[in-house]
This record gives C-alpha cells, sequence and structure tokens, in this order.
C-alpha cells in the first residue's frame, strides 16, 4: 500500500508561510518554492536502497553506504514544476531530470498534454514527479499514467500544497504512488483553486499574469 505524508517540518510550515503571502515578491518566492522541495525531497528520499562498499579513509578502509543502482529521475510538470528543480536537484546532483508539459483547459478543468521527454533509462530509475500544486488532481493522474507506460522502478509525487479533492482523486487513479504533501488545504473554489492556496504558482514563479 502506497503512503501519503503530510509534512509537519517546522521550517516546510515556516517558509510555507511566506509563500503563501500575497505580498511575496516572485524572486522570493521561486527561492521558496525551492527551498521547500529540497527539504520534501530529503522525506521522500528516505527509502532509497542502499549497498554496502569499501571506502579508503586517510586511516583505514571504511565500510560504508551508498545508494543502488541508476538512483533517481525528477520530473516536473510543466511549467510551475519548474520551479523546485533546483532544490531537489541540490539534494541528488547525480538526478536526471524528464519533463512533462500539461496545461489545465479552463474551461472543462482537465489536464491537456503537449510535451513528453523522459530519460532514455527511466525504467532502471525511481521518478519522482514534482508539481507545487495538486488541485483537481487531473495533471498529475495524466503525468503519471505517462510515465508508467515507461516502466520505472518506482513513481512517488511530491507537491508543496495540495486540496482534498485532488489528493483523493490522485490515490483512487494511482494507488501504488507514494504522495508527499507540504500543506493539506480547504477545498478547491468553483474556479478549481486551492483555498486558501497561494494563487496560481507557475505565475508567481516566473512573474507573469
Amino acid at each position: 500500500m502506497a503512503k501519503i505524508m503530510i509534512m509537519d517540518h517546522p521550517l516546510i510550515q515556516h517558509k510555507l508561510t511566506i509563500l503563501r503571502n500575497v505580498e511575496t515578491a516572485s524572486a522570493q518566492f521561486r527561492a521558496l518554492v525551492s527551498e521547500i522541495a529540497m527539504l520534501m525531497c530529503y522525506e521522500a528520499t528516505r527509502d532509497l536502497p542502499l549497498e554496502e562498499v569499501e571506502t579508503q579513509t586517510p586511516l583505514a578502509i571504511a565500510k560504508t553506504k551508498t545508494i543502488a543502482g541508476k538512483k533517481l529521475a525528477f520530473v516536473p510538470i510543466l511549467r510551475a514544476g519548474l520551479g523546485m528543480v533546483d532544490g531537489v536537484l541540490a539534494l541528488v546532483p547525480s538526478a536526471r531530470v524528464g519533463h512533462i508539459g500539461l496545461y489545465r483547459d479552463h474551461e472543462t478543468l482537465m489536464p491537456v498534454e503537449y510535451y513528453c521527454k523522459l530519460p532514455a533509462d527511466i525504467e532502471e530509475r525511481e521518478v519522482i514527479v514534482l508539481d507545487p500544486m495538486l488541485a483537481t488532481g487531473g495533471s498529475a493522474i495524466d503525468a503519471i499514467t505517462q510515465i508508467k507506460t515507461r516502466k520505472p522502478q518506482k513513481i512517488k509525487f511530491m507537491c508543496i500544497i495540495a486540496a482534498p479533492e485532488g489528493l483523493e482523486a490522485l490515490k483512487t487513479a494511482h494507488p501504488d504512488v507514494d504522495i508527499f504533501v507540504g500543506a493539506l488545504d480547504e477545498c478547491l473554489n468553483e474556479h478549481g483553486y486551492i483555498v486558501p492556496g497561494l494563487g496560481d504558482a507557475g505565475d508567481r514563479i516566473f512573474g507573469t499574469k
């Protein structure tokens, strides 16, 4: 059974408060998204498989641990997911990065795919899908469905803020995917935005309207 983890770390909660503030400018917003993503990635990678190796220290040979296999691939959902990439790569610089481009049709609120480029060896890697917001869940569900056709070792999903409706939809559609959430908010409004949320994450990251 996949797990759902709602983060309660004080640093994440503090940074989320600043992130939500309507007065927070794009430069600070981008930095906070990156920092929160790095902190969340620490928890999301806690169960990576390890193998024992021998390491020559200045004094002796030590038996130490290293991550086994091909390790990780991060797949941000464009465009807002790009804001999380620098943070997770700061923690795992050897990871590969794929991209999935989706936008939400404002009439139907359904995701429309326009781009998909994944690492060639993705079947040998664990994948963490990145998107700051999990609203209706449509984009995350579609992105994970696309990635599953390439048969990676495992898929996880990481978002900064989720609505209960989106979390339930994603859990139902992909019950084998671990979900990591910075904060679970109250609900979606009639336009499909998370309340209280933080507005449009993509617009706030890139300074667009």
